[in-house]
């Protein structure tokens, strides 16, 4: 894990959240090191639509897993996401808004600046 991560404005990566938990590393940052297969870097905001398409995509952020202590989402919620779904739903139209200030740098090997910006 990075020590001193950047988020994609070049600036000291913040915090997405604390409740729920999010991250890859569970410390509420979108954090990501060579572990992270899935790069979860960029920090969205929920939206009912996205949930809705993640879980029809097969990733099921709605449901509680207890093993997992994860509680399941619900519109609202902040979240770091899969850089690679969020271009998914990007290009289907049903990204959830972005937190520049929380998403890391590495989210700009997958999607430009201007895509996290609309």
């Amino acid at each position: 894990m990075n020590n001193d991560p950047l988020n994609v404005l070049g600036k000291p990566l913040a915090p997405c959240s604390y409740e729920p938990l999010t991250g890859f590393f569970r410390d509420g940052c979108c954090n990501t090191n060579e572990s992270d297969q899935g790069s979860h870097v960029i920090c969205a905001v929920m939206t009912q639509e996205f949930l809705d398409y993640s879980f029809k995509q097969g990733n099921d952020l709605i449901s509680p897993r207890q093993d997992y202590r994860f509680k399941g989402l619900k519109a609202g919620d902040r979240w770091c996401l899969c850089a690679i779904r969020w271009r998914q739903a990007h290009a289907a139209g049903v990204a959830p808004k972005v937190l520049l200030e929380s998403t890391h740098i590495r989210a700009l090997d997958y999607v430009t600046l201007e895509q996290l910006q609309n």
